[in-house]
């Protein structure tokens, strides 16, 4: 009897194994059958520890920027592509173990992507570049820019990950949690109950959109689809998931000398205080936020963040003047040029709205950026303390 009691156990359970293992591979198959995230010209970084895809899209116009933007997102922008694409190369990479690229069944660190992403930037795009980075990704940008200063010019940070958000690291229950995830069939079954697309849908909804009816539902398809292709799609999720690929940026960032540019969402939960503790620790560090979006506002308003890129890369490629009437800089589809001769009232609007010696008087710091929307048009202009800033 006891045998026959253990026979059974031992059938049950490997009826068992094998229907959760046919469960999961039916997921598996019906979440990428649909083949959303093909692109038309596919490009390959073959990595030594797999291949990466990126997309790599250039302006028409001869006459318009050469220097590339390298958007590196934890969530991808695609409605915000085709507006940047018109003033600047734009590549677009997916990190190794994210959406197209190469899955292997391996722990994913915050070096490891600072090394992927400084390989990547040297090999294939050969010159220092612009970088934009949402959420997660901003930490590893930071650091890859620590490492390596000379590859890159401006960041621009989209909603990133608080200070302490980024200082936590793997503790006894996350390394407990991991160890279940990285398990065959019982982790690969707990991976898709977390990424089934009812809880991308609820997560699109309730953190990333300010509006849950602009939520486009074939985003949502695309997004599950990416959760699900490759080897060891779960690899990248247990290691997000227990903070290995986190990192203390707090040191590197104090002691950056490139141009960082915060964008939030008006929405999104405590940016306010996000941005105060990375302008606490680099005051240079400039930051807006958009109405009306929260996670994601390269996908809830892609105008807004693409003239705000237009508008940061301008103002810091441009020389910088003291306010005066012949050295605004006028920021209208990458044109450079005198304002005062086009809107002779201007200079008086920003004379009477804006107190431009009292800010500068309550700063430490010699200079700063002022940024102005006028008709339209963004303005950006340079006032600096060892001169009167208007008269």
């Amino acid at each position: 009897k006891a045998k026959n009691k253990i026979i059974t156990a031992v059938l049950l359970s490997a009826g068992a194994a094998v229907g959760t293992a046919l469960i999961n591979k039916y997921i598996k198959m019906s979440a990428v059958a649909r083949n959303l995230l093909t692109q038309p010209e596919p490009r390959c970084y073959r990595w030594r520890l797999g291949n990466i895809y990126y997309t790599k899209q250039e302006p028409k116009a001869a006459s318009s920027r050469s220097r590339p933007d390298t958007c590196v997102q934890q969530l991808r922008g695609d409605s915000l592509i085709p507006l940047l694409k018109e003033y600047y190369t734009v590549y677009t990479i997916d990190l190794l173990g994210c959406g197209r690229s190469e899955k292997p069944n391996l722990t994913y660190t915050n070096f490891l992507y600072v090394q992927l992403l400084n390989d990547f930037v040297k090999s294939e795009i050969g010159r220092r570049t612009n970088i934009v980075a949402t959420g997660a990704s901003a930490p590893i940008v930071t650091m890859a820019c620590g490492y390596n200063p000379d590859l890159f010019e401006q960041m621009m940070f989209i909603n990133p990950d608080s200070l302490l958000s980024c200082s936590h690291i793997p503790g006894k229950s996350a390394k407990c949690y991991k160890f279940i995830l990285d398990l065959p069939i019982i982790g690969t079954l707990l991976y898709n109950f977390a990424s089934a697309r009812s809880i991308i849908s609820k997560t699109f909804s309730e953190s990333y959109f300010y509006n849950p009816y602009d939520v486009n539902p074939h985003n949502i398809d695309k997004y599950h689809e990416s959760a699900h292709l490759g080897d060891s799609s779960k690899s990248v999720y247990a290691s997000v998931q227990c903070n290995y690929t986190k990192c203390n940026i707090t040191k590197t960032l104090e002691k950056i000398d490139n141009s960082i540019y915060i964008l939030g969402g008006e929405a999104e939960p405590d940016i306010d205080l996000t941005i105060k503790e990375y302008t606490k620790c680099n005051p240079a560090i400039e930051s807006s936020t958009i109405a009306n979006t929260r996670h994601l506002p390269q996908l809830e308003n892609p105008e807004e963040v693409s003239a705000t890129v237009q508008m940061f890369s301008i103002s810091f490629t441009q020389p910088y003047f003291n306010v005066s009437r012949e050295t605004f800089l006028l920021t209208q589809k990458g044109a450079v040029a005198s304002l005062l001769a086009a809107t002779p009232d201007l200079f008086q609007l920003l004379s009477n709205s804006l107190s431009i010696s009292a800010l500068l008087q309550s700063t430490d710091v010699p200079s700063q950026m002022f940024h102005v929307k006028h008709r339209g048009i963004f303005i950006s202009f340079m006032a600096k303390k060892k001169r009167t800033p208007l008269s």
